[in-house]
Parts: structure tokens; sequence; C-alpha cells
């Protein structure tokens, strides 16, 4: 039998004599099954989880009032839906307004307003804010979002300017503001200043703690010199102020002593000590924000090639790094740096220093001395450093532009005032790598362009500095004020004609500049059925509406402001008489808006947006209107019309009638005729025009419901004016008498003064132009340059003029523009074109001369007629060259100017002979080139199909083409 020592050991206790049951081993616990101990553990796990939850659920206090119908009466907030109530105690009262959604009935004695299924108690002004607090801020809503939040209260209660209301109340909860995890648009780059001589400003910075190596350092104290790029690195056991104060003694020993430092706000740089050593050295100390290293950012990304570095040459146990600092300082100061194009050793010494690959090409190639002397060779070595600086600052400019150009795409001027409430983005206590928004706090004072002091009254240090990155605006929580929203629409400038207005009475029209004899004749041209304010009719066509397929009706409406209603219903009146609109039971429905025209009346608008979005287009030409300007030109009598409210004169096929339906608190109307703002419209009625003028196409012309008259002699006018009133009235139309000019010898047709043979821009466009504010976001730019390009062939050298606005409208460039010298000398000069510059319309019985230049910018041209043996000008052309066109040659760039040029005057030169003038020789053999590259050939096969001469004309002579392509040249 075998005995455990432990057993032996037992049996040997038990002889002694104090021996006992009480010292007897205890033979343990009983053994238990793994499924009880499972059980076990589950009930112990449970226990501890209930008792964690200990939560206190108090009580919300809501104080609300069992009269809630009483405060309902008392609100005046709630009045307009307490007369709008179609429904008390299951009677009806009324019938719902064609223009509401939503139905307001009382049970009860309270208000609710039904929207759908859903039935929501309209809540009196003074709880208004306690529920958005019950549906927001309390534990049980979660502070969710504001759509959410939203939907949460629209289930249960409702009241005017609700959405606006809440809106308000969840962008002002600071819990909601102090954790969003919406990031805060960053702020413009600001290029730190260009240093223009070497170790004038040094940047510092600690790289650490690394592992300990086998001479105990654990730090790297890192230098870096603004002017040159030049690094050194020293190794550090500590980063106590002394230690880096004699780094920075050793430095000041070889290289001189700098007139600035920066560094972050670390405390051994912040220490008392290294003070003292600026102070008695004559050094600025700089220091960055707090928690914003991109101000030092030479220093921390060459700690990040450093460490990269590093990284590739030290042994496994990584404690041999120090000794790699010198090889790894002299590979990065050998090469070139990309900011500046030279290397550090470059621009500190005035030549490339020998590395391991000099001394390799030297063996080889064995080089014999030169023999300079030194003061030849100082002198070579203060040139060469000469204009490696000044190609270094130039590098760095360039590369400044191109990184500032690169950041400020997703970034945008932000700045903050004194005074005003902000959160700051600071690491949390527990870990420096989380971040969270910390206030509100104040800002006391603008300390820099990009840097804003703050008054923080928990924190030790009362004021510090910080960056507009790291700050995000406040809001602050008002009270809840209810409010009745009614969108503004301001003045518009559309044209009369476009949009149907009041019908006034007939008006007799001037024509006191023509004689007593010519007056008579054109007083019997005009016939008082033809001349009328309202609108005629015609069967010639007929406008149809065809939907894409899947079209759904769509019911929608605007609220309509209560003292507009009058308006509203004296235009309905209207229409209806004059045949214009009819009730409707259409399932279609589309808003009506009122917009007030300058002279304080009501513009009557239907918004068709939705319908226009789900109906086919219709792509009937459209007149060129250049065409139409030059073929009147030439005219000695011109007359203008005006259609009497020219789209209500086309009848709706009856089909489409029920898709035109409105909305209006007397009903639902629907058109008869062509309304204003169908996308379909102006095809229709530019077909209608064509089809009635089509008789009389070589002297009449019409621009929808704009047509002219043109004709050389007075009797022709008539017998012209004749037949047109003829064809106009035989097709049902009626003519607007006050907007009527006959037989003018100068007309305003289409923004344009023509007559005489001469054009000129229109003087009131003019005036709009040079009263443009100054654009300051990329749409507004937009704005100005399609409202000046209108007159740009007015305008000389546009595209260069124009070009530096032109770049402001690039996809790189930031919403908000940043609006230079530059830019306000283009807009100020783009802004001052004279009204005054004419134009000689082009007789197709002369020929034509055209000059063409090119420069390093841009290409111009002139298209000239000789009259009265003096050449004026028909058009100016100019275009700014692509990026690919700049690296051309000259011979190119001048070609290039001849075929874009040729090509755009298609209209005027193809089919007849006309002379190209240009100020490069080379050109004159043209049609006799040999050997062309492929692009000069493919370029001449183009200019085939036109008969022209090329002759030579001197720079000096060839002016008005020569400035159009280098009004901006360096």
């Amino acid at each position: 039998m075998v005995v455990t020592r432990s057993q032996s050991a037992s049996e040997t206790l038990k002889e002694l004599p104090f021996w006992g049951e009480d010292l007897e081993p205890g033979k343990g616990k009983p053994r238990k099954s793994k499924a009880q101990r499972r059980r076990e553990k589950l009930s112990r796990n449970g226990g501890k989880q209930m008792e964690s939850l200990n939560i206190s659920l108090q009580p919300v206090e809501l104080n609300l009032p069992s009269d809630v119908a009483k405060l309902q009466k008392e609100d005046v907030t709630l009045k307009p839906w307490l007369n709008k109530v179609i429904e008390v105690e299951g009677v009806k009262q009324g019938s719902l307004g064609c223009l509401e959604d939503a139905t307001y009935v009382i049970k009860n004695g309270i208000l609710y307003q039904s929207k759908g299924t859903v039935e929501a108690l309209a809540l009196p002004k003074q709880f208004r804010s306690k529920v958005m607090e019950l549906g927001h801020s309390v534990p049980w809503a979660g502070h969710m979002a504001f759509q959410k939040t939203l939907c949460r209260i629209a289930s249960r209660f409702v009241w005017p300017g609700m959405y606006n209301d809440i809106s308000k109340f969840c962008s002002s909860c600071e819990i909601y503001q102090l954790t969003s995890s919406r990031r805060v648009p960053r702020a413009m780059l600001q290029p730190l200043p260009i240093m223009e001589a070497p170790f004038e400003r040094l940047g510092m910075d600690i790289v650490g703690p690394l592992e300990r190596s086998s001479t105990g350092y654990r730090f790297i104290l890192v230098l870096c010199d603004y002017g040159t790029r030049y690094p050194e690195a020293f190794p550090l056991k500590t980063v106590k102020a002394k230690n880096v104060a004699n780094c920075l003694v050793q430095l000041f020993s070889r290289m001189g002593i700098p007139r600035e430092i920066l560094t972050d706000c670390g405390t051994n740089f912040m220490s008392k000590l290294l003070q003292q050593v600026y102070k008695l050295l004559g050094v600025k100390g700089i220091r960055t924000t707090p928690y914003h290293p991109q101000t030092d950012g030479l220093v921390e990304r060459y700690n990040q090639t450093l460490k990269s570095m590093l990284r590739k040459f030290v042994s496994q146990t990584g404690k041999d790094w120090d000794q790699w600092l010198p090889y790894l300082l002299f590979a990065y100061r050998e090469v070139p740096q990309a900011s500046t194009g030279f290397s550090p050793f470059e621009l500190l010494y005035g030549h490339k220093v020998r590395g391991p690959l000099d001394l390799l090409k030297d063996y080889w190639e064995n080089p014999t001395s030169t023999g300079d002397n030194v003061v030849a060779y100082v002198v070579k070595m203060r040139q060469r450093l000469e204009e490696m600086t000044a190609l270094a600052q130039e590098s760095l400019r360039t590369a400044q532009q191109n990184q500032k150009r690169w950041y400020d795409c997703k970034a945008r001027e932000r700045s903050f005032t004194p005074g005003q409430q902000v959160l700051l983005l600071l690491p949390t206590s527990e870990n420096k790598l989380l971040a969270k928004w910390f206030g509100p706090y104040e800002i006391t004072r603008k300390v820099g362009k990009l840097t804003d002091e703050l008054f923080m009254p928990d924190r030790t240090k009362k004021y510090q500095t910080f960056h507009v990155n790291l700050l995000k605006e406040f809001q602050s929580r008002q009270d809840v004020v209810s409010q009745l929203l009614i969108r503004a629409v301001g003045d518009e400038e559309t044209p009369e004609k476009f949009i149907p207005g009041q019908l006034g009475e007939s008006s007799v029209m001037d024509i006191s500049h023509l004689s007593v004899a010519q007056q008579e004749e054109v007083a019997l041209l005009i016939d008082p059925e033809l001349f009328k304010d309202t609108p005629g009719y015609t069967d010639v066509v007929q406008h149809n509406i065809r939907l894409k397929e899947e079209a759904a009706p769509r019911q929608k409406s605007y609220r309509l402001p209560e003292r507009l209603v009058a308006s509203l219903k004296k235009e309905i009146h209207v229409m209806l008489e004059l045949g214009i609109i009819e009730t409707s039971r259409s399932e279609w429905c589309s808003p009506v808006v009122l917009v007030p025209k300058k002279d304080g009346s009501l513009r009557f608008c239907i918004d068709f947006r939705y319908l226009n979005a789900v109906s086919m287009c219709d792509l009937y030409p459209m007149p060129r209107i250049d065409e139409l300007v030059e073929r009147v030109g030439q005219a000695e009598y011109i007359s203008t019309l005006d259609l009497s409210k020219g789209y209500w004169q086309v009848a709706l096929v009856p089909e489409a009638r029920e898709l035109t339906a409105f909305r209006t608190p007397f009903g639902l109307y629907q058109f008869c005729v062509m309304p204003f703002g169908l996308q379909g419209a102006p095809a229709t009625f530019q077909r209608l025009m064509d089809d009635v003028l089509r008789e009389v196409s070589d002297y009449a012309a019409a621009y929808l419901d704009d047509v002219v008259i043109y004709s050389r002699s007075w009797e022709e006018h008539i017998c012209h004016l004749k037949e047109v009133l003829r064809c106009i009235k035989a097709a049902g139309l009626t003519i607007n008498p006050q907007k009527c000019c006959l037989a003018q010898k100068q007309v305003e047709y289409l923004g344009f003064v023509i007559g005489h043979g001469k054009l000129r821009p229109q003087v009131g466009k003019m005036e709009a132009i040079r009263s443009f504010p100054i654009p300051t976001t990329k749409k507004k730019v937009k704005s100005f340059l399609g409202l000046v390009g209108w007159y740009r062939k007015f305008i000389p050298h546009f595209a260069d003029r124009s070009a530096v606005l032109h770049d402001l409208t690039k996809v790189a460039v930031p919403r908000k523009v940043n609006w230079t010298a530059e830019c306000d000398h283009a807009f100020t000069n783009l802004e001052a074109i004279n009204e005054h510059t004419v134009l000689q319309t082009p007789d197709f019985d002369k020929p034509f001369i055209l000059q063409t230049d090119a420069s390093g910018v841009g290409l111009g041209g002139v298209l000239l007629q000789e009259v009265d043996g003096e050449r004026r000008p028909v058009a100016f052309l100019s275009r700014k060259l692509l990026d690919r066109e700049t690296r051309y040659s000259t011979v190119e760039k001048e070609c290039l100017a001849m075929k874009w040029t040729v090509e755009s005057l298609r209209y005027y030169l193809l089919g007849r002979h006309f002379s190209l003038e240009t100020d490069h020789r080379a050109l004159q053999w043209l049609h006799r080139m040999k050997d062309a590259n492929t692009r000069l050939a493919g370029w001449y096969l183009a200019l085939q199909p036109y008969d022209f001469t090329v002759c030579y004309r001197a720079g000096k002579s060839n002016t008005v083409a020569d400035s159009l392509s280098r009004m901006y040249e360096d």
C-alpha cells in the first residue's frame, strides 16, 4: 500500500497528546457539478446587475391647468386657427378651403388640428417651451436631433411656427452642442512669412519618449531653420530646460544666434530659465496656440520624417537609435527640399557637400584641381548664394500658394467678435487622443487673424489664446416666441409681358416724332380691334402638355397671407370674366404665389416646378438674337410690336387643362389658355409666331411676342407694316398699344439700341451693370459674369478683362470667394462699360476684314468693314488660352488665333472672300506650307472651306487685335 507524505504526516500528528478533532485537516467542500456552478454564476451576475440599476425616477412637474380650452381662446397666435374650425363637437360648421391641407376641429371644447391620420392638440403659447423640453431634453427624450424631436412632438401637439421654434430649441441646446459629432469647418490657411536670411527663425520641438538607448538617451531635441530648411537634432536623457539650453548654446556657437524661435507650449520651452536665455541673447520666443501644432508645421513634418528614417535603421532592440542620428541628418540635408528646390547644405554653404556618391564619382573621374584663388572662390560662392536664395524664396512662394489653394478648397472664412460665446474643443483629461467640447466661454479680444483670447473662469489659467479651428459658435437659448411665418419675395425684374397682371384700358400710341402726313398714314393702319389690352384668341396652334411615364398628381400649396386674399380674389374674378380660367375638379394642383412689383401692385404667378419636372421637353429651336439684331440694324425705319398677354392668346388642348389646376381659398381652378411658367410655352409660342409671319419673313421677325418690322424706306415700311398687321389680325391675336413703337429711326429691341446701321447696348442695362454690388460668393460672381457677358461683343479684350473673375468660379475655389485687389480691378473695369460703345451692323454687300493676334495669355480678333473710307468694328472677339495651349509655339498660337476667329465668325465669312490680317510673317505662306506639323496641318484643313487672303500687318498697326490678346500679359 502506497502512503503519501501528507497522509504520513497526518498519522504522526494523531499521536501527539494535544491532538483533537479541531486540528484534523478539513476534507474540503463537496464537489459541485458543472451545471450547478453555471447556475450559481448566472445568479450572482444577475444580482449584481439588478443592484446596479439604481435610477431615481422622479415625476415630471407639468403644472398644466385643467382648462386648456380657455387658454386656447385667449392665445392670440391660435385665433386664425379658431376662425377656420369646420367641426364643433361633431357638427359641421363650414367647408375646407382649397388652400389648406389641414382641418381644425373642436372636441370637448379643445381645439385640434387634423392632418391626415394625425390629430394634434393646438398648444397655447405659454406651454410650448415646456413641451419642447419634455420632447428633447429629459432622459426619456434622449436629446435627439431636430427631425426626431419634431416627429415626437408633432404627433401630439401643434402650434403656428412649430417647425422654426423646435429647430431653434434643438440648435440652442447646450448638451447637444457640447456632444454634437458635426465637424467645424476649418479656417482659411494663413501662410507664414518667408525668411530672407538663414537662421533668422528656428522651429523647435521634442520627439519622444523613445526606447531608452544603450547610452541612456530617451528624447530628441529637433530644430529646423525656416530659411534654409536645415535640420539639427540632439539626443537628450531628459527634457529639462537646462538640457535644452545647453543644446541651443552648442547650435548658436556654430550657426549664430537667431532672431526668433518658434515652439509649442511645452513646460520646458516656457520655463523661466529658457526665457532668461532668450532675453540675454536677444531672441524672441514665439509659441503656437494650444492644440494647434500646424503653426510649427515645418518641425512637425520633419519629426515624422526623422522617426520614419530611424525605424528603418535601428536594431531589433531599438537601443542604438542615437548612433544613427548623424548619418540620417546628413542624408536629409543633402537632398533638395520640396518647397525650396535646393538642399539645406546648398542654401547654407553655397555649394554641394561631398557624399558617398561623390566619392565614388571622383574616384572614377580623378578630377584635377582648378587652382582658383581664395578671392575668386569667395566671390563665386557669394554670387551663387545670392542666386540660390532668390530662387529658393520664389520656390517657397509658389509652394505656399499651392498649399493654400488645396487647403482652402474645403475651408472658409471664420472669425468671431469680442464678447461672443463660443465652445472650445480640447482633449479629455483621461485620454489626450479623445477630444470633447467645453464651455461656453467668452471671447475677450482678437490676438491675430486666426487666433482669439478666451476668458475661462473654470480653469486655473483664466485667459488663454486658441486657434479658430478649435472654436465654434455657441447658440444661447432664448425665450420661445411664436411667429407667423410668411415667405417674403423681393421685387423681381421679370418683364411685364411674361407674367399676367391687371388689365387696363387701351391707350393711344405716341407717333409725334413723325410728320403730319406720315402720322395720317400710320393712323389708318391702327385698328382698335387689333390694338387693345385684352388678349385675343388664336386657333393657329394649341398647347399640349405631354407627361413622362409614371407621373403622379401632386397636391401642394403655399400659405397665403391674409392681407393678399382680397387682391387674389379680384385677379381670379378678372380671369374668369375673360375666359382665361375655369373651375376645376382635377386631381392635379400647383401652388399660387403673389409677387410684389416695383410699383407696389401684385403679380399673379403659378409655381409649375413639379409639373415641369414630369413633363416632356419641346425642342423647337429659338431664333438667335444676334442674327435678329443684325438683320434689323441696316434699316431706316423700324417698328416693334408687343402682343397683349401673348401666352393667354394660345388655347390649351382640353386634356391638358386639368394639369394646370391651382388652389385658391375660393376653390380649385384650371387654365383654358396657355399659362406663363410652363417649360414648353416658349417653344409653342415661337412656333405660332413663325407660322403667322412666314409670308412676311423678309422684313419681319419675332422673338416670342416681340415683333419687329424693318424697312429701307418710308413707302416700303408702310406696306410692310400693313401686311404684318394683317397677318396678326388674321391669326386672332391682339397687340398691346402701350408697348409699341411705330416707324422709329432707332428702337430698343432685345436689350440693344439698333438703327442707322449702328448697334449699341441699352442704357438701362448698363446702369444695372454699373450698380451691381461687389460679389462675395461664387454664385454672385457667376451672376455678374452672365450679366456682363450678354454685351461681350461690345467689350474689347473681354476674355482678358474677366479672366481673374472666371478663375473664382472654378470647382476648387471655396463658395465664399477671396476678393483680392486684382479681382476688384477686373470688376471695376467691367463695370465701367460705356453705353456709347458703337458697333457697325454688317453690310453683306461689302468685303470684310479680319484682324487676329495671339499672346502668351489669350487670343484676340476684330471683324471690320470700311464705311466712308474708315474702318469700323463689327464685332470684337477674345478668349483666354487653355493651359495646354500656353505651351504652343508662337506660330501655332498665331495660327490658332486665325482658326478660332474664322470659325467663330463663320456666319459672316463662309462663302465670301475676305482679308485676314496678322502680325506674324510666317502665316503669309500658310497656303504654301510644306512639312508642317500635324497640328498646323489639321488647322489648315479646317480653314479650307473659307476664301481668304492672308496679309501681313505690323504689330504697331495691328493694335486692336494685339490689345485683345495682351491686356493682362506680364
